[in-house]
């Protein structure tokens, strides 16, 4: 499966959107950066929540707001979503890979 739709099934989950399946990343990320901005103001708490449960990097979001203070933090804590995300799913094909080049006799 293609990176950028397990991103948005992945997003559809974490965070109860529905984006189509063929959505682009510029659209993607102006969803997400809308629905984070609604929880900035409307639930913080469940904000913190979703990026503790990503394992968004506290003090990268730190050091990304503080250097961009001119930029809707929306859009900055969206850029790190999708970043963690991405990684993810990169990590998961890496050892998936790594694992099937295991023989069946050698696999625990």
């Amino acid at each position: 499966m293609e990176e950028k739709q397990e991103l948005i099934q992945t997003l559809n989950v974490d965070f109860s959107i529905n984006l189509p399946d063929g959505t682009g990343m510029d659209q993607l990320h102006a969803t997400l950066s809308q629905y984070i901005n609604h929880l900035i103001v409307h639930n913080f708490t469940q904000l913190v929540n979703l990026l503790y449960r990503l394992d968004v990097n506290e003090k990268k979001l730190q050091q990304w707001l503080l250097e961009n203070t001119a930029e809707d933090a929306g859009k900055i804590i969206a850029d790190l979503i999708i970043e963690r995300q991405l990684q993810k799913i990169r990590s998961r094909k890496q050892y998936k890979q790594q694992d099937d080049s295991i023989g069946e006799d050698e696999k625990w």
